[in-house]
């Protein structure tokens, strides 16, 4: 599966701005096709493995989940959830590919974060309760 830049920010934390940076620095590798950025599981992987990017996601993805549990004057139901899979590295591209894909066709609020942990690959998924829980539901029949 070949990423767009926006499905590289969700994953990441970062922002667009930061990663069209990064493609003017040589730091994210990408190919423009069509006027739009790819980038392939190796393109991101390898971006994301260096230290300095691993350390501002790293920083990004904590402060998702404690933005949210900050926000004591949330105006609707929101849900962040964080969900741990014991695969491989194989199969963890099939659920980036999941979440990201839905995420875009959605065009939600939906915030998404997707890293290695360990031997586990996490998910954090934080948004509006009804566009999580779908996501989940579409995941979870398939």
């Amino acid at each position: 599966m070949a990423y767009n830049l926006n499905q590289v920010a969700m994953i990441s934390g970062l922002t667009t701005r930061t990663l069209r940076s990064y493609l003017k620095m040589g730091i994210l590798q990408g190919e423009k096709i069509d006027g739009n950025w790819c980038f392939t599981e190796e393109d991101l992987s390898a971006f994301l493995d260096r230290p300095a990017v691993r350390q501002a996601s790293s920083a990004k993805r904590n402060a998702l989940i404690y933005d949210f549990l900050g926000d004591t004057y949330k105006k609707a139901n929101r849900i962040c959830t964080i969900l741990d899979f014991p695969v491989s590295a194989e199969e963890a591209k099939d659920i980036s590919s999941f979440f990201c894909e839905e995420i875009t066709k959605r065009g939600q609020d939906i915030e998404f974060r997707f890293f290695s942990a360990g031997q586990l690959w996490r998910v954090i998924l934080s948004g509006a309760e009804d566009a999580v829980t779908d996501i989940l539901s579409a995941y979870y029949r398939q």
